[in-house]
């Protein structure tokens, strides 16, 4: 039976990121009273976490395919809590943007290892939905960071001691993460490639009720895999290179148009008169974050369609139709805000959204999917570095976009990326649903014979 739960614990890992990455936006203001930073120490608070992530992802990756995928998940969940709980405690804006940049690390080594661990631990189908299940997780993570921090502030909480609780209680719920998560086994794939065949063969009786037994009863020495050997595999078969080459570009594009759109929601919001008083005048915090949080139930529903659709239109389809609707979803939004509509700002908000938390979907999958085993978390390490690339790029680039070009030139300039997604998604993208990489074909058709 394939590890189900085992992928939910791998997959949860989001869920704790987007408390992270979303807690920061909505206690920026209360950091920025007690610590006054100036604009570039802000951007550094904002978009830290990305930037350790971005080294993480390519460390955790590289550890993983050496070390094991316990070994890591493990460790990077403990790495986080006490890094959550120390930057509660910062004492100045430098203190809190270095402990926000190692929050990174384990973030995206957990990420990177989390997929390949999705990839070996389920059989083909389950895998690519529950793969892609991370949108899901991170509209429930981004709604849950806004309920909570918004009950804080209604209940009068002293705003020095409630954004450090913001960004402290991401420990909790990483701490049920790393309880639920020691028990889990480690990966028949990893297993064998490091040559611990009698462990291999007890955890693929477990998982799939398949003893392996064309393995040896006995542990052998085997090389270990070559990192530089990783691109040379992948490029060497026409679909690994041509997959890989798509969700490269699908991760860059859904990073940056998010992380603009994060720009973009306030903007919305405020043209549209949400967020201030019946009075019109001051600034209405609770409202403009229940507002903010219907807007992510919308998206998190998305999240939770998306993996369904997959299994219908496949890969390649759900990729059209999310950054094709992301693309419309940002011309109608430019047009609106060029006419001052601001009805159809908000539906050109849904459109956009909807299609985001899809075209978001699969680029992780589809990078761990094709990869062999032996470079698995080094290639979704890898992939997940054009996510937080971009993001980080995106985060101090749009504002900038604003400025130069104003609201509608810079929501124009993002559509371009969605519309760079769809024609990667058309033209290159070759349909993945049911993937088998040909080495795990091998093994599993030997210890059936």
């Amino acid at each position: 039976m394939s590890s189900f739960r085992g992928g939910w614990m791998m997959i949860a890992t989001i869920l704790i990121e987007a408390w992270d990455l979303y807690a920061i936006s909505f206690v920026l203001v209360f950091i920025s009273a007690e610590y006054h930073p100036n604009a570039f120490q802000l951007g550094l608070v904002t978009a830290g976490v990305q930037g350790g992530a971005l080294i993480g992802a390519l460390i955790g990756g590289f550890v993983a395919d050496k070390l094991g995928r316990k070994a890591v998940f493990i460790l990077t969940m403990v790495l986080f809590i006490v890094l959550a709980i120390v930057q509660g405690f910062s004492v100045g804006v430098w203190d809190l943007i270095v402990v926000r940049f190692l929050i990174g690390i384990p973030l995206g080594s957990d990420i990177s290892n989390g997929y390949a661990y999705i990839m070996e631990s389920m059989s083909k189908g389950a895998r690519e939905v529950m793969g892609s299940r991370w949108q899901f997780m991170f509209g429930l993570g981004e709604v849950f960071s806004i309920v909570v921090i918004t009950i804080m502030y209604a209940t009068g909480m002293d705003h020095h001691i409630l954004w450090r609780v913001a960004l402290a209680i991401g420990a909790i719920p990483a701490l049920i993460l790393l309880l639920a998560r020691l028990n889990l086994p480690e990966t028949p794939m990893s297993l064998i490639h490091r040559g611990q065949f009698v462990k291999a063969k007890e955890v693929s009786q477990r998982l799939f009720n398949d003893p392996l037994d064309m393995l040896p009863n006995e542990d052998v020495e085997i090389e270990k895999p070559k990192v530089r050997d990783f691109l040379r595999v992948i490029w060497a078969d026409r679909i690994k290179r041509r997959a890989t080459i798509f969700g490269w570009i699908s991760n860059a594009c859904q990073g940056a148009e998010f992380t603009a759109f994060g720009f973009y929601l306030p903007v919305i919001l405020v043209t549209a008169g949400v967020g201030v008083t019946s009075s019109g005048g001051s600034s209405n915090i609770t409202g403009t974050n229940l507002v903010t949080a219907a807007i992510y139930v919308l998206a998190t529903i998305s999240g939770f369609v998306a993996p369904i659709m997959i299994g219908r239109i496949g890969h390649k389809g759900v990729a059209m139709w999310g950054f094709g609707l992301a693309f419309v979803g940002l011309l109608v939004g430019a047009f609106a805000l060029g006419g001052n509509i601001k009805w159809l700002i908000v539906i050109g908000a849904c459109v956009l959204m909807w299609g985001h938390y899809w075209d978001a979907s699969n680029g992780m999958t589809i990078t761990s999917m094709v990869a062999p085993a032996r470079f698995r978390a080094t290639a979704s390490g890898f992939g997940y570095v054009f996510v937080k690339a971009a993001s980080f790029f995106g985060a101090f680039i749009f504002p900038v976009m604003t400025v130069s070009w104003g609201k509608v030139g810079a929501t124009l300039a993002v559509s371009v990326l969605s519309l760079i997604g769809f024609l990667s998604a058309w033209l290159i993208l070759p349909e993945l649903y049911g993937y088998v990489d040909q080495e795990e074909r091998t093994t599993t058709e030997a210890g059936r014979a």
